[in-house]
């Protein structure tokens, strides 16, 4: 893949993910990841299917408002994603996470590998001026 195949790409996985993740819709994610994908939403967290993850993590979930940035490229075959995003769950607490999805694409520009870092805070908090312009 060239840099731009894999910035292509990236922007078509933000576009599912911001997608599933509004609408709680996990099957809009499936088409963008490799069958044996490596799949980490945590660092120490046992890989597990990306739907699968998606479905557990959408589950108590009403609502949701999220960001992502345009994808940072790294070589052939690797990109960064930064995402926000405020949970409004069914019952409980708003919460707002802000992290980073490292990606590598395979040759047919499916997500072969994502390690996912990220924290979250109580409330609904919006991203602050600036994030996600890579400046």
């Amino acid at each position: 893949m060239t840099e731009a195949d894999v910035l292509a790409a990236a922007r078509r996985w933000a576009e599912a993910w911001r997608a599933a993740w509004r609408t709680h819709d996990v099957e809009l994610l499936r088409p963008f990841y490799a069958e044996d994908v490596e799949f980490r939403s945590q660092p120490f967290r046992e890989p597990q299917a990306p739907a699968d993850y998606a479905a557990w993590a959408f589950q108590d979930e009403a609502e949701a408002r999220v960001w992502f940035a345009e994808p940072r490229v790294v070589g052939t075959d690797r990109a960064a994603v930064e995402y926000w995003g405020v949970s409004i769950p069914r019952h409980g607490t708003t919460e707002t996470i802000a992290g980073v999805a490292l990606l590598r694409f395979g040759p047919d520009g499916r997500v072969v590998e994502q390690r996912d870092y990220w924290n979250a805070a109580e409330g609904a908090v919006e991203p602050y001026e600036g994030w996600g312009s890579g400046g």
